[in-house]
Order: structure tokens, then C-alpha cells, then sequence
């Protein structure tokens, strides 16, 4: 069997004109750490990655968890307004605002991070880890998620989504995205990224937050 593995991983490499990262020769974005690692018993090695990777698991998750607490707080914070004679107690944050952008950015900071770090060690050239991760996280969202938040509804009992119009515009701009995507990647300059389009993707974030609370605040 480990044969047969071996030489799975041999064709694999040859087929992808890349040297897995177990075999000698081979390398990934952080292992080997050193030369002589590939030289260790694939047994040792598994079980070694196998503690390291649940150990940065848990540091990733602790360091995720404060990130979130954080950001709640901020967007938590409110404000006494007086109106019409009346103090009322309002958000200092928008709702639609603070999930657009600050919860966003909590939520997705792991791959865009892990995307950033292979960016700059690969010299701007994508690798397979961020942009997978990315659109793995994205699917994640889209099938896992949606159907845990549909099968959690007990039975005999419906839910109705409110503000509509914020979520026909963030529908919008979900599909969009794709199109947009392909046309960057595909049409306009195929396999490359440049430096306007990465700009005008970068500015579609503002132009959604803004598009979003004026919905919000219409409806």
C-alpha cells in the first residue's frame, strides 16, 4: 500500500510538473521546515504535522474568536439620541454597515491572510492554497451554511428575511462577483490579474456597503 501511495504521488507530480511535498525535493509554502525532514520515516512525519496543524487549528480559533469578540463590541456600542423630546438608544453602527464590512472582514481574515502570505511568497503569482481556500470558504458558506440555518428551523414554523431590498442588492452583487470573475480572468486579460482590475475590485466593496445602507435606510 505504501507503495502503491508512492506512486500515486509520483504521477501526480509528473502529470502536474510539481514534486509533492513529501518527496524529496518537494516543498510547500511552509514544509519541510529542513532538508533532513525529508529523510524521516512518512509515519513520524504524519503524526508530527498531524499535532502541529490541530495546534495551529486551535491558535487559528482562539486568535478568530477574539477577533469576532472585538468587533462585536465595537459594532455593539450604542448611543443616546434625543428626538422629538424623547432619549432614545440607538446603534452607533449600521447594521448592514458593520456586517458588510467589519463582520465580513472577521469572518473571512483566515484565507484572506493565508491568500496575502502565498501572494508575497510566490511573488504575486496565485498558488493553489489561497485561491482554493477562498472559494472552498465561499461554497462552505453558500451550501453548508444555508442548509444548517434551513434544517434548524423546527418543525411547524417559518422564518421570513427582512430587508429585502438590502438582500436583493447583496444577491446582486453575489452574482456579479462570479461574472465578474470571469470576465477578469477569462476575457479581458486571461490568467492575469492587473493592476486597474485589482483596483476596481477593491472599489466594488465601498460601492456595495454604500449601495446596501441606502437600501437599508430607504426601505
Amino acid at each position: 500500500r505504501a507503495a502503491r501511495t508512492r506512486l500515486i504521488w509520483l504521477l501526480y507530480g509528473a502529470m502536474s510538473g510539481k514534486i509533492p511535498v513529501c518527496e524529496k525535493g518537494g516543498g510547500g509554502l511552509i514544509l519541510p521546515l529542513t532538508q533532513s525532514e525529508q529523510e524521516w520515516p512518512n509515519i513520524l512525519r504524519a503524526a508530527l504535522y498531524t499535532i502541529a496543524m490541530i495546534y495551529t487549528f486551535m491558535g487559528v480559533a482562539m486568535i478568530a474568536d477574539t477577533f469576532m469578540a472585538s468587533i462585536e463590541a465595537i459594532t455593539g456600542r450604542r448611543k443616546k439620541v434625543l428626538e422629538q423630546g424623547k432619549l432614545l438608544t440607538k446603534n452607533v453602527w449600521n447594521e448592514t454597515v458593520a456586517n458588510l464590512s467589519l463582520m465580513a472582514l472577521g469572518s473571512s481574515a483566515p484565507e484572506i491572510a493565508l491568500s496575502v502570505i502565498e501572494l508575497l511568497r510566490n511573488n504575486f503569482y496565485a498558488g493553489e492554497l489561497g485561491s482554493s481556500t477562498i472559494v472552498g470558504s465561499a461554497a462552505f458558506n453558500l451550501f453548508v451554511i444555508v442548509a444548517v440555518c434551513i434544517i434548524s428551523i423546527p418543525d411547524g414554523e417559518t422564518r421570513q428575511i427582512t430587508g429585502l431590498p438590502v438582500f436583493y442588492v447583496t444577491a446582486a452583487f453575489s452574482v456579479f462577483a462570479y461574472a465578474w470573475l470571469v470576465i477578469v480572468l477569462a476575457v479581458n486579460s486571461p490568467d492575469t490579474v492587473s493592476i486597474p482590475e485589482a483596483v476596481a475590485t477593491l472599489l466594488f466593496l465601498p460601492a456595495l456597503i454604500a449601495v446596501s445602507y441606502y437600501a437599508d435606510v430607504s426601505d
